[in-house]
């Protein structure tokens, strides 16, 4: 892995695809040889903040096609001087088939992917049978993928893809948890949807 010169002043915790050249060797990535999970799409970051600090143990990575909001992130991280967590804005199509070494990642997170409701849209999401591929490529065996969204004729779309997938064991999802705080829920979108009343539905997959 060699990294070209720095792009933005949030430098490393927040990193774009044209800052690294070839695989990602997660050793030197992170300096550690700890699991790593990838959060996709992480907009602001709340779940890859709060699993750096509650989960020391592992790396995480968040992947966020909106610069501006994965920026807001990484200032947190670079606030916390976090060391095992990292935001990368881009694709992640392209980053799962650029820069992802297969089989080396311990799980996938999923949450609340933009439902593009317009029909004419539909081919824009992200959790897609392209993706469902590429996460049972990078996947340790035995990885875990995590999904929720609020939107259920779009849980449907992500369980059918799933639960057909025989490279996967659909498991029980977990239970919702009851927040402390505003900072307490799994992302930032979460807060907003539960706040409305609005039912999340909950997904957690293995790959077998």
């Amino acid at each position: 892995m060699q990294l070209n010169p720095p792009s933005v002043d949030l430098r490393p915790w927040f990193l774009t695809l044209n800052d690294i050249e070839g695989p990602i060797d997660w050793s030197t990535f992170f300096g550690n040889d700890n699991p790593v999970e990838i959060d996709v799409g992480c907009g602001r970051g709340l779940f890859v903040v709060s699993s750096s600090v509650s989960r020391p143990d592992i790396n995480v990575l968040g992947i966020e096609l909106d610069y501006r909001e994965g920026r807001r992130g990484a200032r947190r991280l670079k606030k916390l001087e976090a060391k095992n967590a990292r935001i990368l804005g881009g694709d992640v199509q392209q980053t799962f088939d650029r820069l992802i070494v297969p089989q080396s990642v311990a799980a996938i997170h999923v949450y609340f992917p933009d439902p593009w409701w317009k029909k004419k849209h539909r081919r824009r999401r992200v959790f897609t049978d392209v993706l469902v591929n590429q996460m049972a490529r990078l996947l340790v065996p035995r990885g875990f993928v995590h999904s929720w969204t609020d939107v259920e004729e779009y849980f449907g779309v992500i369980s059918a893809l799933m639960n057909h997938d025989d490279r996967f064991e659909n498991l029980p999802p977990p239970d919702e948890h009851q927040p402390e705080h505003d900072m307490d829920y799994q992302t930032s979108f979460e807060r907003k949807k539960r706040k409305l009343g609005c039912p999340i539905y909950r997904g957690r997959w293995q790959l077998r």
